[in-house]
């Protein structure tokens, strides 16, 4: 399975295109639309549907052009429902402008697989945060749970603390040299984050 980023959007989000031979998925397409079309088209594959890690304004205001565009179908977890359908009211309290995403095609929870991944219910940050783990090709999708050095807000509506470490502590099961593949900023290792994380120190 092959995997891109693209870091897309005034927040420098990362985009990642995920596909293996000519199908794939795009997940968390923040902005920029049309770079990530031009990013499908150059890779040669054929986007199945659209996922979310959370549904914050930052990860989804391509969505409603790309779904439009292509077609695709989008999931996330219910339970981030509230925070997609008010994406545009949230990002225009930043002064920024992110078109109302489609209806949801469905909802994705904890022991689902899509497209080869397996999903993981890891809230926290939001209070349907969701990760997607490739063991076999040992790389998880962490979305805004745990950063290189960093780890996800708690301090935003619908946040909270104590879900937050408890899913930080179930994602470091993982193996450690499982990479990690965050929302923004570079990728890292589950290994590195527990060694040097100043945030993972007491986990």
């Amino acid at each position: 399975m092959e995997v891109r980023s693209l870091t897309v959007g005034p927040l420098a989000e990362n985009a990642y295109l995920v596909w293996q031979g000519a199908k794939g998925v795009l997940v968390d397409p923040g902005d920029e639309a049309g770079r990530i079309l031009e990013a499908v088209r150059a890779a040669g594959f054929t986007p199945e549907a659209i996922l979310l890690t959370h549904a914050h304004f930052d990860h989804l205001g391509a969505v409603a052009p790309l779904a439009e565009a292509l077609g695709l179908p989008v999931y996330l977890h219910a339970a981030d429902l509230p925070l997609y359908q008010r994406a545009p009211e949230i990002a225009a309290g930043w002064g920024l402008t992110v078109p109302p995403p489609p209806e949801p095609a469905g909802f994705l929870d904890q022991g689902d697989e899509v497209f080869g991944l397996a999903v993981l219910h890891l809230p926290g940050h939001s209070p349907g945060h969701l990760a997607f783990y490739r063991a076999e090709d040992g790389f998880v999708l962490s979305g805004d749970l745990l950063f290189r050095g960093g780890i996800g807000r708690y301090d935003l509506p619908g946040a909270d603390r104590t879900a937050l470490f408890a899913s930080l502590r179930r994602l470091l099961a993982l193996p450690g040299a499982t990479r990690v593949l965050p929302g923004h900023g570079p990728a890292t290792t589950l290994a590195a984050e527990r060694a040097a994380n100043p945030f993972l120190k007491d986990l």
